[in-house]
Formats: structure tokens, C-alpha cells, sequence
């Protein structure tokens, strides 16, 4: 591209070159901001600006790659763009192209986090179905968390004043940071291949999503569904969730209530007792009346099964074997003299001294056909013959001469139509309706 003169470039010249400076310098930036004035024209594309607290830069983000987001944008949504800087040529200004957008900060773990909710879910990692149940009374308990938070204190207070007959063992871990995960997943195999354990308590208090999110890690969460111990999740307080509370045989809103659930009350335990103690009572009145029956049945079953009885009983069945055979017998001779009589009439049906008869029957109904087909052929030939004999005569000359007129022939008998094929003295022949008349021509004359 040359200038127009030494050094002087159009604008248009000067804004490719600085458009091409942009792409070249700035060609894969990520740039981490607030988005506002953001429009959605039908074209599909986005346009917004980027800014933080001293500035703002025009994004541009066209419509194939607007429909891969996974996330919905808006006005105040904190975000990283990745793109290109451009210049839109016709206003002189800079913008960033976008490729591509993610959520910045807690959005973006949020997205991450529910992603991989989805993910998991899909698999059937959260399927209640394979979910266990808690022991009816737990006698050895692993806690794992912290052993200086106050999650451990509430456990092993509320265990203490429910039912301190527990043995509680506290695996201690971090809960949170970069290594947390990894210490939570290998105390949590090392309690479930041990056995000792009727329950293992995963816990810990309160925090922000990334004070929790050790929980949410996808090789831990997977380990509390594949674990062979029933498992109870206790994270945070009511209103915080993560990902081991789906995948735990049970979740707890906070930590106390799980010790709730993981320890009877001593009024539970001697209603439970009550109970056991009147299902007791009762399947040992159950068993005697069951006793007392069978005791019946033997008796009655001796009784039967003595020489007379069984001999009666033979003897009755036999009468039984015997009426169901004699009516077995009567039926099938029947049976087969209905056959016979249906295959006496089909023979008698097709006898060959019948064949004359029923051979001369449908001669005659044959001829009686053909003679019935020519009569009406006939008439409709006589009708048609006489249909045409009556158009022939129509346009017949001779209609024509019936009606008045006479046809003029000379003496060869061609028919005479002009003047002109006749002269003076010529004889001709006219024929009327009644007979034929000799006329001479003495004069012509043609009209106009």
C-alpha cells in the first residue's frame, strides 16, 4: 500500500495501518472487568464495554461464538474476555474482539462447580438408589476434619450428651487450601479399607464457596460414592452445599445434626426397647398359635393317611379316572361320526353318476345364456342399421326433392349446379318427387 505522497496517508490508510499494528501487538490478551451497556441486536452478535474503576474498553463478541457461552451475560457480571484488539475502521476507534468468555472470581467456581454437578449426576454418581442406609446403632464412628475447629467440638459434644457408649476416632485433615483435598481423600480410604468403622463423618463449619471447596473435588467425590462404609456429610451450615453432600449416603445440615442422627437419644432407646420388647412378646404368641396348627395338621394328616382312608381315597379317584374316561370316549365318538357323515356328503357331492345331470344343467343354462346374448346382439345391430339408414336419408338428395325441390341432371346424368355447364337447346332431365321430366334449355340466365 503506497501513499498518496511522501508520507501522507488517507485516513482510511492511516486506520489499516494502526488496525494491523493493534492485531499484531495485542493479538491474544485477556482483560478481566465489569460488563456494561451491554446490546443484543437480532444480527445475534453482543456488544458491551469492559471497565473497571478508572476506564473502559468496546468488546465486540459476533454470533458463532456468542452461542457457545455457557453462561448468560448482563450488565454488572464480572468477567474475563480473551481476544484480539482491533480498530473499527469507520469511527477510528479500538475495540476488543472477543473469542471467547468466562465468569471471573466466585462465577467462574460456580460455573465450574455446576458443571460438574452435571457431570456426576449424569453418571449416576448421586443416584439415591445405590445410596446405604445408616447402621441401626453405631458403635465405632470416624470423624474426619479438622481436630481445632469447632466442628469436632460440636460432634463430639452432642455424641457425649446422646450416647456416649460411641467410640469416635478423629482422622485429622486440613479443610481447606490446596492440599486439603488430597488429605481428605486419603483418610477416607484409609477409614473405609480399615472396616473398624460402622459410619465415617466428613465435616467441617461454615465458609465462603472457596473455603469449601475442597469438598467439591471430583477424584473425593467420586471415593465417598464407591465407599463400602455408609458415609454422612456435614459441611458448612444449613444454607451451604457442595458436592460430597450429593454423593454421601446422608447429608447433615451442620455438624451437630449429624451427631444427631449418628447417635440415639436415651428416650428413643427405651421406646425402641418398648418395642422390641412387644415385637417380642408378640412373635412368641405367634410361634405358640403357629405350633398349635401344625399340631392340628399332623393329627389330621395321620388320621388320613391311614390303610381305610387311603384305600377310599383310591377307590374315589378311580371312580373319578373312570366317569372322565367314559366321557372322554363318548366324545371323541361323536365326534368322528360327525367327521364321517361331513366326508359322505362331500363324496356323494362330487359321484361321477351325478357328472351327466349336472353337466346337461349347465349346458342348458349355457345355451339359454348364448341364446339371450344373441337376441339382444341382433337388436341392437337392427337398431343401429336403422339409426343410420334414417341419418343417411336425412342428408340424402332425395330428401331434398321429397320436400319440393327437383334435382336438374343432363343427359349422362351429372348433376347440373351453374349455368355455366349448360347452353342453349341443351335437353336435360328434372327430377321431382313424383317421376322424371324432359326439359329443353331455350334461355340462361346468371345472377348477379
Amino acid at each position: 500500500m503506497a501513499p498518496i505522497e511522501d508520507n501522507i496517508l488517507t485516513p482510511s490508510q492511516l486506520n489499516s495501518l494502526a488496525r494491523n499494528a493493534l492485531e499484531d501487538m495485542f493479538g491474544g490478551i485477556k482483560v478481566e472487568g465489569e460488563i456494561g451497556n451491554l446490546a443484543r441486536p437480532a444480527s445475534g452478535h453482543l456488544y458491551f464495554t469492559l471497565k473497571d474503576e478508572r476506564a473502559q474498553v468496546r468488546c465486540a463478541l459476533f454470533k458463532p461464538k456468542s452461542q457457545r457461552l455457557d453462561f448468560v451475560p448482563a450488565d454488572g457480571t464480572r468477567v474475563v474476555v480473551h481476544g484480539k484488539i482491533s480498530l473499527y475502521e469507520p469511527r477510528g476507534d479500538y475495540q476488543l474482539i472477543a473469542d471467547g468468555m468466562t465468569l471471573a472470581g466466585e462465577g467462574e467456581l460456580r460455573r465450574q462447580l455446576e458443571r460438574l454437578r452435571r457431570q456426576l449426576q449424569a453418571e449416576g454418581v448421586f443416584d439415591p438408589a445405590r445410596k446405604r442406609a445408616l447402621p441401626r446403632f453405631v458403635r465405632r464412628l470416624a470423624v474426619i476434619t479438622s481436630p481445632s475447629g469447632a466442628a469436632i467440638r460440636d460432634v463430639i459434644s452432642v455424641i457425649a450428651r446422646r450416647f456416649p457408649m460411641i467410640e469416635v476416632d478423629v482422622v485429622p485433615v486440613q479443610v481447606q487450601g490446596t492440599t486439603a483435598p488430597a488429605q481428605i481423600l486419603a483418610a477416607l480410604q484409609w477409614a473405609d479399607q480399615s472396616e473398624r468403622y460402622d459410619a465415617i463423618l466428613l465435616t467441617r463449619g461454615g465458609g465462603s464457596l472457596e473455603d469449601l471447596w475442597a469438598f467439591n473435588d471430583e477424584a473425593l467425590v467420586r471415593a465417598i460414592a464407591a465407599a463400602k462404609t455408609p458415609t454422612v456429610s456435614a459441611v458448612g451450615h444449613e444454607s451451604d452445599t457442595t458436592l460430597s453432600d450429593f454423593a454421601a449416603d446422608i447429608r447433615a445440615a451442620t455438624p451437630s445434626a449429624a451427631s444427631e442422627l449418628l447417635t440415639p437419644a436415651s428416650a428413643d432407646l427405651h421406646a425402641r426397647l418398648s418395642g422390641d420388647m412387644r415385637q417380642l412378646s408378640q412373635r412368641n404368641r405367634h410361634a405358640l398359635d403357629l405350633a398349635r396348627r401344625h399340631l392340628d395338621q399332623t393329627a389330621k394328616r395321620l388320621t388320613a393317611t391311614s390303610p381305610l382312608a387311603r384305600m377310599q381315597t383310591m377307590h374315589e379317584r378311580a371312580k373319578a379316572v373312570w366317569s372322565r374316561l367314559q366321557s372322554i370316549r363318548t366324545r371323541e365318538h361323536a365326534m368322528r361320526a360327525q367327521r364321517l357323515l361331513h366326508a359322505r356328503a362331500r363324496l356323494l357331492a362330487k359321484h361321477p353318476a351325478a357328472l351327466p345331470e349336472l353337466l346337461a344343467i349347465r349346458s342348458t343354462t349355457a345355451m339359454r345364456r348364448l341364446a339371450d346374448a344373441s337376441s339382444s346382439a341382433v337388436r341392437m345391430r337392427v337398431q343401429k342399421l336403422q339409426g343410420l339408414g334414417r341419418t343417411l336419408h336425412a342428408i340424402s338428395p332425395l330428401a331434398t326433392v321429397d320436400r319440393g325441390y327437383a334435382l336438374v341432371q343432363d343427359t349422362r346424368g351429372a348433376l347440373i349446379q351453374s349455368v355455366d355447364q349448360v347452353s342453349l337447346g341443351d335437353e336435360l332431365v328434372a327430377r321431382v318427387r313424383d317421376g322424371r321430366l324432359s326439359v329443353k334449355v331455350t334461355a340462361k340466365e346468371k345472377d348477379a
